[in-house]
């Protein structure tokens, strides 16, 4: 048995692959916003728009996506759609090269990524515990976090830099390489990957209201869940609208929007180098209840930022300490999903989550844009402050103070 993850045959290259793909998204993220605000002058709302299009298959198909995944061996699913992926971003700066690039355009591009996102996703949560002894879950999480956090802290920076000497539309060429380079890692990798057995089968609904069920009726994943769709819900409203308040009206320009970004990053990679060490010394519950209060206040900076010489270390500041917040919660609260939930509902119950957490994007984005455009920018950043508040309060007083790291050795039951 494995007792470090170097040790563990195929994870290195697992974990190469989720890097290089992580800083491919990070000129993506940079660039669609520059892309949306600047090079084809969207109002808010707009960019609220183009941000919902990449998350609505979430909302419309998340749940049929975890069944497809446990119907399915799932490394070739995770193969198939890093390819697909690539390809559906490199139309991007082709249309924009003959001129056909438009916000509906771009919507449509972004729709169908977002659909090969929620299966790529649920796929690789549900992948991991095949790879990685069941011991070495939560550091095998947190160096994923990790990776995804070092891309956030260079990768902006590094996209700024890129989008200055080609532009908005040719920098999202290098996210497509990226999916490419990933998918090719992936074929490499060997692990236990069976076909799942064909008589256990029952019909789609039956199976959807299976992994439905075990979230939403778990003492303890269900208000994890619950909280974490409205934190996603109201996190989104911030971003959204900072992006736009960010380039327009605190005038920081894409470079200072990048150093934000990679501000974030920076925080995510120190949160989640301390994640493992503050799970062993605090229980799963205490964790995540004190950094979803952290994560939440620490949009404040960011919210009273005005135009002006503190501006851009307000934003940055806000960006790092959430993110620190962030790298801590977010590897302890996947472990412990994946060790309380059997494998065969594991495709269902991580596609259940992240479906509404990432279809939350689509209803914060237009929100948020809508707001911003309707009333002012301080005024949606402060209802997404107050509505971050609210869920971590709520998750304070929940069961899942009863979480606890030894619920892996006896599984909770639902109720």
């Amino acid at each position: 048995m494995p007792r470090r993850l170097v040790d563990v045959p195929g994870y290195l290259r697992f974990w190469t692959a989720g890097a290089v793909s992580a800083i491919g998204s990070q000129f993506t993220t940079l660039a669609l916003q520059i892309l949306t605000a600047i090079t084809l002058s969207a109002s808010a709302t707009e960019v609220g728009l183009v941000n919902a299009a990449r998350w609505l298959p979430y909302l419309l198909f998340g749940l049929v996506a975890g069944v497809l995944v446990d119907r399915c061996r799932r490394k070739p699913l995770l193969v198939a759609t890093d390819l697909a992926r690539a390809a559906v971003l490199g139309v991007i700066p082709v249309l924009y090269a003959v001129g056909r690039l438009n916000i509906a355009a771009l919507c449509a591009c972004l729709f169908v990524f977002g659909v090969l996102c929620l299966v790529f996703e649920a796929a690789d949560q549900s992948f991991v515990p095949r790879l990685v002894p069941k011991d070495l879950l939560g550091p095998a999480y947190a160096r994923l976090e990790q990776a995804g956090a070092v891309s956030t802290s260079a990768g902006p920076l590094l996209a700024s830099a890129l989008i200055k000497v080609v532009g908005a539309p040719l920098a999202v060429l290098v996210d497509a390489l990226s999916y490419l380079a990933s998918g090719l890692l992936l074929i490499s990798v060997k692990a236990p990957d069976p076909v799942p057995d064909r008589a256990e089968r029952r019909s789609l609904a039956a199976e959807l209201r299976a992994g439905v069920g075990w979230v939403y009726r778990h003492r303890t994943l269900a208000p994890i869940a619950l909280t974490s769709h409205a934190m996603l819900l109201f996190n989104t409203m911030i971003t959204t609208v900072f992006a736009v308040f960010a380039l327009r009206e605190l005038k920081i320009g894409s470079l200072g929007l990048g150093a934000c970004y990679a501000c974030g990053g920076i925080g995510a990679v120190i949160g989640g180098a301390l994640s493992t060490r503050v799970a062993r010394r605090f229980e799963v519950g205490t964790t995540l209840i004190a950094f979803r209060l952290v994560a939440a206040l620490a949009w404040l900076p960011l919210v009273l930022a005005v135009r002006g010489p503190w501006a851009l270390p307000a934003s940055a500041l806000a960006f790092f300490t959430i993110w620190v917040a962030i790298g801590i919660e977010s590897p302890v609260e996947v472990s412990y999903r994946q060790a309380v939930t059997p494998d065969r509902l594991r495709g269902r119950m991580n596609a259940t989550i992240r479906s509404c957490n990432w279809g939350m994007v689509a209803v914060g984005a237009p929100i948020g844009g809508a707001l911003a455009d309707a009333v002012s920018y301080h005024f949606a950043l402060w209802i997404g402050l107050s509505g971050a508040l609210v869920q971590a309060l709520l998750l304070a007083v929940s069961r899942t103070r009863e979480a606890h790291t030894t619920d892996e050795l006896q599984p909770a039951a639902a109720t």
